[in-house]
Parts: C-alpha cells; sequence; structure tokens
C-alpha cells in the first residue's frame, strides 16, 4: 500500500517541477513566447490551487481509495496528452489536466491514518511527505538529460509509466478508507475559494510579466482577497462547509499552515536561485559555469537528504511530537539560506546549502502532516491537509515570484544579475524561513491541542463518523 502511494505521489510532485527547466526548448519547438509558454506552469498551479480541497473533501465523504482512483486516472491522461501534444494551447489544457491531482497527498494521508496502526503511521506520512520533495528535486535534476539526450516530449512518457504502475497498485493492493464524513459538498464554497485562488496566483504568477503597478494585476489582487474575505464568512455559515474555519483556527492548524507557507516560498526559492547561480558564466566573477544538466546533478544530495530524514523525522515525532522535528527543520532551512547569503564563492558552500536544505525539507514536510494528523478529527483529515498543501503551493508561487524579482532588479548593462542580487535572494529566503522558526515554537504540545480542539468544538461533529468495517 504504502509503495503504491509513494509512485503516485512521487509521479506528480516529479510532473511539478520537470517541465520548469525545459520550458525555452519547449517553446522553441512549439513556436511559443517566452509568456505563453509559461502558462505551462501557470495552469498547472492553478488547477492544483482550486481542486485539492475539493478532492480531498470528496474523499473525506465518499471514501479516499475511490477518489484517489480518479485523480490518477485523470494525471494519466493528462500526461499521455502532454506526451503527444502538438501545439501549445493541448499542452496547456493537459498541464492543467496533471494539476487537478494536487489532492493525491492528502488522501494517500488519509488512507495511511485509516489503514496502519497509530504507531507506524508518523514514519510512513513521513516518507510520503518526503517524497513529495524529493519529487520536485528530481524533476529538477533529471530534465536537462532528457530533454538534451531523448526530446521533452519524454518529460511526460517516463512519469507516465510510473503512473500506470501506481494507479494498477492502488486498484489491487490499497483497501477503501472505512472512515467517512457523510455529507454534500458545499459547492457555493467551492466556487467562491476558486475566484479567489485564481485570481491571487494569477496575479503573483503574471506579476512580473505585466507589471507589479498593472490595472490587471492590482484588480486580480483585490478580487482574490475580497473573495477570500466572503470565502470565509461564507463557510461560518453553512452547515457543511468545505473547509471548516473552527479547524483553520486551532492553533495547532494555523501554526503548521504558517510553517508550510514559509517552506514552500524557501524551497522554490533554493529551485530558482542555486541552478541560476551554478549557470551563469564563469566569466562573470561569481557564476561557475554549468550547463542545465550540471546544474541540476547539484540538487542530488538535497534529495536524497529528504529521503532520509522525511521518515526520520516520523520517528522523532513519535517520540517526541512533531514540534521537535518542525523546529529543526526550520532552523536547518535558514541556515541553508544564510550560508549563502554570507558567502557563496566555492561550488562546496552551494553543496552544503542544499543537504541542509534538504533535511530541513524533510523533517518539516513529514511534521507538518503529522500535526495536522495530531489535531484534527479522522473525518477531517483530507480537508486539512488538503489546505496546508495549498498554502505550501501559494508559498511557492510567491517564493519564485519575489526571488525572480529580486534576482532581476539588480543586474548588469548585459542582464546578468550581479553577485549582490543572489546575496539579497538569499537573505529574503533566510527571513522567510526564519518565520517558520517562530511558527514552530508556537505549535502547542499535543495536550493543549486536544484541549483547544474541544474547546473549539472540533470533536462535536454535526455527523458521527461512519467506519464501514462494523
Amino acid at each position: 500500500m504504502v509503495l503504491f502511494l509513494s509512485l503516485g505521489g512521487l509521479a506528480f510532485a516529479v510532473l511539478q517541477s520537470l517541465v520548469a527547466p525545459a520550458l525555452p526548448v519547449i517553446g522553441k519547438d512549439l513556436g511559443a513566447s517566452t509568456e505563453d509558454i509559461s502558462w505551462v506552469l501557470t495552469a498547472y498551479l492553478l488547477a492544483a490551487s482550486v481542486l485539492t480541497p475539493i478532492l480531498g473533501r470528496l474523499g473525506d465523504m465518499v471514501g479516499k481509495r475511490r477518489v484517489l482512483l480518479v485523480v490518477l486516472v485523470i494525471l494519466a491522461a493528462g500526461t499521455l496528452v502532454a506526451a503527444l501534444a502538438p501545439s501549445l494551447p493541448v499542452l496547456i489544457a493537459a498541464r492543467a489536466l496533471q494539476g487537478a491531482a494536487g489532492a493525491i497527498l492528502p488522501l494517500s494521508i488519509g488512507i495511511v491514518r485509516d489503514e496502519l496502526p497509530r504507531e507506524k503511521v508518523g514514519v510512513v506520512v513521513g516518507l510520503l511527505s518526503a517524497i513529495f520533495g524529493i519529487g520536485a528535486g528530481l524533476g529538477i535534476v533529471a530534465a536537462g538529460p532528457i530533454v538534451d539526450h531523448l526530446s521533452w516530449h519524454w518529460l511526460f512518457w517516463l512519469p507516465l509509466v510510473l503512473i500506470a504502475v501506481a494507479l494498477a497498485g492502488v486498484a489491487v493492493g490499497v483497501p477503501e478508507s472505512p472512515v467517512r464524513t457523510p455529507g454534500r459538498l458545499d459547492w457555493l464554497g467551492a466556487l467562491i475559494l476558486s475566484v479567489s485562488l485564481v485570481s491571487l496566483l494569477l496575479a503573483i504568477s503574471k506579476g512580473r510579466q505585466w507589471g507589479w503597478t498593472d490595472a490587471k494585476t492590482v484588480t486580480l489582487l483585490i478580487v482574490g482577497a475580497l473573495a477570500l474575505l466572503v470565502f470565509a464568512r461564507t463557510e461560518l455559515r453553512v452547515a457543511e462547509p468545505l473547509i471548516d474555519m473552527k479547524l483553520m483556527a486551532l492553533r495547532g492548524v494555523w501554526t503548521t499552515n504558517l510553517v508550510g507557507l514559509a517552506f514552500g516560498f524557501a524551497m522554490f526559492g533554493t529551485f530558482l536561485l542555486i541552478p541560476t547561480l551554478l549557470e551563469l558564466p564563469a566569466a562573470t566573477g561569481h557564476g561557475f559555469g554549468k550547463s542545465v544538466s550540471q546544474a541540476g546533478l547539484f540538487l542530488l544530495p538535497t534529495t536524497l537528504m529528504m529521503l532520509v530524514f522525511g521518515p526520520l523525522s516520523g520517528l522523532l515525532e513519535r517520540r517526541y511530537g512533531p514540534r521537535l522535528p518542525l523546529l529543526l527543520g526550520s532552523v536547518a532551512v535558514t541556515a541553508a539560506f544564510a550560508l549563502p547569503a554570507v558567502i557563496h564563492d566555492h561550488v562546496w558552500h552551494l553543496l552544503v546549502s542544499g543537504v541542509l536544505t534538504g533535511i530541513g525539507i524533510g523533517l518539516a514536510f513529514a511534521a507538518m502532516s503529522n500535526a495536522i494528523i495530531e489535531t484534527v478529527p479522522a473525518t477531517q483529515t483530507g480537508e486539512a491537509t488538503s489546505v496546508n498543501a495549498i498554502v505550501r503551493t501559494v508559498g511557492g508561487s510567491v517564493g519564485s515570484a519575489v526571488v525572480a524579482a529580486v534576482v532581476a532588479s539588480d543586474t548588469t548593462p548585459q542582464g546578468i544579475p550581479t553577485d549582490h542580487a543572489f546575496t539579497v535572494g538569499f537573505w529574503v529566503c533566510a527571513a522567510v524561513a526564519a518565520l517558520a522558526i517562530a511558527a514552530s515554537l508556537a505549535l502547542p504540545p499535543a495536550r493543549k491541542r486536544a484541549a483547544e480542539a474541544a474547546a473549539h468544538g472540533v470533536d462535536d461533529l454535526p455527523v458521527e463518523p461512519v467506519d464501514l468495517r462494523k
């Protein structure tokens, strides 16, 4: 069960980042401009953000395995269409289908919580969470060699094999989750949240191209913020909300989501700053003159550390609770950016930064999921972990936009980023990661989380959870 859930998560995470380094090649092959080809990433991001909470809630209602199978079929269809895409519009549509599979991690975590003994949940959730980080890193690493030796179409053919194995495995080897929350989907809330997320993420993703003071950017930011406020008020009034606002108000939940926001920012800062610095010509005095494939290999230590420290985080959580690995991970990522902010004259400085980043992400991603699992009822696992996934996605979008703007704001007359631009970029990421340290310290211990949940009436569910095995 864990193997097949891991394969599905790995395929989705690889597809998230695999395309980014190959965008210039894809754009040239399809005759698309830089602005148009960026929609290949934007469509994926928007679909993942909008559909993750909806599908996570459906999993809680009708069965997590059932929804996971549907999600994997959609992911396989989107990946097949992308591999065969003859034009940019078809590729963008395919990427939107792939993004719709963003609920894979919340659904998988819910299945693990429902099916495995309590003493095994932390370690397995740690592994699943780490695999999402590993997949994102592997995507960056593998993109260059695949494009150089095959073609960009193979960026989709290879993950399709993983998806097919995962789909067959889940169909045969994963039991249906027995814990459900009967009810109806809050379509009004889903519509309002979709408007908010699409507006905010579109403004963040396109703000640098359009201009941050452009009317389109400003309008989208205002619409997104207002829609988010309307969504919160709506969810407080409906009997069966898409996202339970009482749940989001728990200190064990909002502190964890704040950590997720900071880590999303920092992780994509790593994927942007370090490869760019490595690929700059050595003649600049601060670049290292590496190829795209060589620069990608420098992220291998990061992915390996995620694989080691994800399960280790689960072991630490089982003994000490999620706050310790969350705090250690936040400290590691802060140090990972503080080091190159102070000095990045040699390659080993960036390698050490990558190792620390992998340690931090491995520890924290697993601890975030486990902190939420320990705070919310089993019947709302998909809902709560979906929100955390969205928050990380938003953090990644903001991080990509902010770091790109920082690097682009200080360039030579030839348009090459200066050494000072990278120093500022590393310091910005370190400052954001430091917020995760503060949020980790604010996470209450297990007893206080349980008491707070009871005080907020979270355990007083409108419908008793249904265990189909009884």
